[in-house]
């Protein structure tokens, strides 16, 4: 397994090959085994293979092919819809219906996601996560008709890889991993943190592609905006809001 996690490529072009039913219950039973809060499993996986479907899902990723291509589609859901309804059932009063458990579903519905794509690659299969998932959020609740109580989290394209993309350059680790206590850093430090992977031939080509004055004014500039920011923002909530988890 760790030789699969250290050469995790994302994968966004597929054969015309459908993954095979017992291998997706296979991938599906992994998801279910991650850890979860309590052991509530509060997230749900939509599975979807249909074409038509996809094609009602492809705009929501903008219109990224892979969306089209993979033969097989896993939405990841914070779901308390099922829980509330089997507290209720039982005579019991639920009181999940505020951001802290939008939060607490939305982690387990990821960590559910890692152990598809996990199992997925060690089978030979590829992944995409798709981020598009939080920006159009209200849209995907519509097509996958998703009841109150259940918002999608991410998304991954599944299937057989039709690349062999270059792993992509990582971070040194002592950018992202603190003993004891968080280490801020100097302006030195981040200088020589971000030095091998600003000078990479991978990250200067996505500088030129983009005419940027340097990766960090293509994050802030054309990948990430401020406008975009808050305008997704400000739908995000809408969504949390619309689906019951803001109940002050």
């Amino acid at each position: 397994m760790t030789n699969t996690i250290l050469n995790h490529r994302s994968i966004r072009k597929y054969k015309k090959k459908k993954v095979e039913k017992e291998l997706i219950e296979k991938i599906l039973e992994a998801g279910i085994r991650a850890s979860n809060t309590g052991s509530m499993q509060a997230y749900s996986i939509i599975v979807t293979q249909n074409s038509s479907k996809k094609e009602e899902l492809l705009p929501l990723h903008f219109n990224q092919e892979a969306v089209k291509q993979a033969p097989l589609i896993l939405t990841f859901c914070a779901d308390l819809n099922r829980f509330n309804k089997w507290c209720e059932l039982r005579g019991a009063k639920p009181a999940y219906d505020n951001f802290l458990w939008f939060y607490t579903a939305s982690i387990d519905a990821s960590i559910t996601a890692q152990n598809c794509a996990l199992e997925a690659e060690a089978n030979g299969l590829g992944i995409c996560y798709m981020g598009t998932t939080n920006y159009t959020a209200e849209k995907i609740i519509d097509v996958l008709k998703l009841p109150r109580g259940v918002i999608p989290v991410t998304t991954l394209t599944v299937g057989y890889p039709d690349e062999t993309p270059s792993l992509t350059d990582r971070l040194p680790n002592n950018a992202v991993i603190h003993y004891e206590e968080y280490r801020d850093f100097s302006e030195i430090e981040i200088n020589k943190i971000y030095k091998e992977y600003e000078e990479s031939d991978f990250i200067k080509k996505i500088v030129n592609e983009n005419s940027a004055k340097t990766l960090a004014h293509v994050f802030t500039e054309k990948r990430y905006t401020k406008e975009n920011n808050i305008h997704f923002s400000k739908s995000l909530l809408e969504v949390v809001k619309n689906q019951g988890f803001w109940n002050h």
